[in-house]
């Protein structure tokens, strides 16, 4: 063979070889991801708040619950933007006597989003975007009636008269509180994975004062999000609303355990000790006083903060009270 014909015959043996190295080491090309789908779509469109377009994309989907509850989904946001209802016009000519009608509880948006969630869940009892559509919905509703439960009375204990008999229900739709916590729970057992209704269910129970279904709620959240110290932080700042010192003093150093440097989480532990010992102060309970002061003196340790300057001054009121008598 002549010297050229030779050297063409290993070039292209080398090319060959060089070219199967290539193949072998080069990475695999990663598969196509999936077209999306018309449900893909409308969730995409209702996250960014196009409630008509998502309506336009569910067109094309499937029928049944997924469709139904994504369908009442974009009605629930029709109607954060609708108008609110007005009363019902009086008739011409007004007769003697007329009492005007009250304008509606709900909105028509909100009937049709009921509705389609009510016909997701016939058609699956699990679907979990139905249930918390409807604990979201009628969440405002069940609020303004727990406010408007605790203010009448105590407007009629300040005018002097006897309370009326018991209003009858509202017409329209169950918006009781025992409805919204059953809806909130439902789409909690049925999304095991989301910390969404779990929230939404913390607020509710926060806004109506419900501090046994907001325990069970953050139990909830304890299980879905582990190992963090904000669940533990959260479910403390709760309790200490409600005055249970004791069990947010508890969830405090367990946030703690994950993050033992947050001087903030140390400092709301002793401005618990300093309302302590201002509440024993009030009662001349000067030695627990002096306690809870010095529990306070272990977790404040900016005296600068307003913390500190709580725990100062309830410490220089003890040594007001104190000096006195020597003590």
């Amino acid at each position: 063979m002549r010297r050229l014909d030779w050297i063409a015959v290993v070039a292209l043996f080398g090319a060959v070889a060089c070219s199967k190295a290539t193949e072998d080491t080069a990475p695999a090309a990663k598969p196509a991801a999936p077209a999306a789908g018309p449900f893909d779509e409308a969730r995409r469109l209702l996250e960014r708040g196009q409630a008509d377009a998502a309506l336009a994309a569910l067109q094309a989907a499937p029928p049944g619950a997924e469709s139904l509850a994504l369908q009442g989904a974009a009605w629930a946001r029709k109607a954060e933007i609708a108008p609110l209802p007005t009363p019902p016009p009086a008739p011409s000519p007004v007769p003697r006597g007329y009492v005007p009608l009250p304008a509606p509880q709900f909105k028509p948006e909100e009937l049709q989003a009921l509705g389609l969630f009510e016909q997701s869940l016939a058609a699956d009892p699990g679907q979990a975007l139905a249930h918390k559509g409807i604990a979201d919905l009628l969440a405002p509703h069940a609020i303004r009636r727990t406010e408007e439960a605790k203010v009448a009375p105590r407007a009629r204990v300040r005018k002097g008269k006897a309370p009326p008999p018991s209003p009858p229900p509202a017409e329209g739709p169950d918006a009781s509180p025992e409805r919204v916590i059953r809806e909130y729970r439902a789409a909690v057992q049925a999304d095991p994975d989301s910390a969404a209704a779990v929230d939404a269910l913390i607020q509710f129970a926060d806004r109506t004062e419900n501090a046994a279904e907001g325990a069970w709620a953050f139990d909830e959240l304890l299980k879905r999000e582990r190992e963090k110290p904000e669940p533990h932080v959260r479910y403390g700042d709760f309790l200490r609303a409600r005055r249970d010192f004791d069990g947010a003093i508890g969830q405090y150093r367990q946030a703690l355990i994950w993050r033992a440097e947050d001087e903030e989480t140390k400092a709301k532990i002793g401005e618990i000790y300093v309302a302590q010992a201002e509440e024993h102060l009030a009662r001349t309970e000067w030695a627990l006083a002096d306690q809870r002061l010095k529990d306070a003196q272990k977790w404040i340790r900016d005296k600068s903060s307003p913390s500190g300057q709580k725990l100062q001054a309830a410490a220089a009121k003890l040594a007001q009270i104190r000096r006195p008598t020597g003590r």
